[in-house]
């Protein structure tokens, strides 16, 4: 088979596409035939070789964490021959290839609604998704703010708060991914590259001000959203892109917080897990069962295989709309 492997940590260049051994699956573990494989920011650190929430791989290694395909072998029950799967591999991992092996009991069926890339994205992004809204409770009257709206999780952020009745304002970086947030359905997709971007969300929003805060920015923009919640708002952090201290997470003090009468918290890694019960694998049943039912539809943005390189770039930069996902 081929796959993308890192020999050294670095740049993205450092990714190769070459043939490498076939992977056999062991005892309880199926072999899937790869149609589409997930790519995460968290991908990208560890390709850099710096720390994050996995330890840096052995090398080489052929990176990657979500799979999906068909199952061509299996080391258990024959009867998962031929089964269309999807699969988060865990802390192991091997994805970003034409073939790849993990546990059975890791698999989803992917619901007949959804191609290999979809699915990919909601076993990963949409599992995330899940895992944020777990925090907040969104209905009729709520106004939500989501930052970063283009992106994968942004984008269901937006479907799910528009499910639940509320008002939802999504920005974005530039034009383009503005009109994509307004063909997903906020109800105002605002570009916060525009200085005069906090104006117009107050004056769609008016005394009433938000309720829920989903911020995977951080920096000017975060602290802008924060300033718009409500008594009583929330500050949901689960993620923030700048790369300078200054674009980092935004901290309020005890005092403002108490002053202002909301909450902030960082939602992500192992409050999450905890509100799971430290199962993430319910997550990924409510993101697949979403999905499945049409109330959830990711946003996709797809690579060949053996363009590895060149999503981790789009990616870095900020220049991908949706989920980013390898097709070999």
């Amino acid at each position: 088979m081929h796959a993308i492997r890192l020999h050294a940590f670095g740049p993205a260049e450092n990714l190769r596409y070459e043939p490498v051994p076939d992977p056999v699956p062991g005892p309880g573990q199926v072999r899937i035939a790869v149609a589409a494989a997930g790519v995460h920011l968290v991908d990208t650190t560890l390709r850099r070789g710096e720390a994050g929430p996995f330890p840096a791989p052995e090398l080489p290694t052929i990176p990657g964490r979500e799979v999906a395909g068909t199952v061509d072998r299996a080391g258990v029950a024959a009867g998962l021959l031929g089964a269309r799967v999807v699969a988060h591999l865990g802390a192991v991992p091997g994805g970003y290839a034409e073939l790849a092996v993990t546990d059975a009991a890791r698999l989803h069926e992917i619901p007949a609604n959804l191609d290999a890339a979809e699915a990919v994205a909601m076993i990963g992004t949409g599992r995330t998704t899940m895992g944020i809204l777990q925090f907040t409770e969104l209905k009729p009257g709520s106004v939500v703010l989501v930052t970063a709206a283009a992106g994968g999780i942004g984008t269901l952020l937006v479907q799910y708060a528009k499910n639940a009745g509320a008002t939802v304002i999504g920005l974005a970086g530039g034009p383009v991914k503005v009109d994509q947030v307004r063909r997903n359905g906020a109800d105002l997709a605002v570009d916060y590259l525009a200085p005069d971007w906090p104006g117009r969300v107050r004056a769609r929003v008016g005394d009433h001000g938000t309720n829920v805060l989903f911020d995977s920015v951080g920096g000017d923009v975060a602290r802008t959203g924060i300033d718009l919640l409500a008594p009583g708002g929330q500050h949901l952090v689960y993620g923030w892109s700048g790369k300078s201290a200054a674009d980092g997470p935004v901290r309020l003090s005890a005092a403002e917080l108490a002053e202002r009468g909301i909450t902030s918290e960082m939602v992500i890694g192992p409050p999450m897990s905890a509100r799971a019960g430290g199962d993430l694998r319910v997550l990924e049943d409510r993101a697949m069962a979403e999905a499945a039912a049409g109330r959830l539809r990711p946003a996709i943005h797809r690579f060949a295989l053996a363009d590895a390189a060149a999503a981790h770039r789009a990616l870095e930069t900020r220049a991908t709309t949706g989920k980013v996902v390898l097709e070999p």
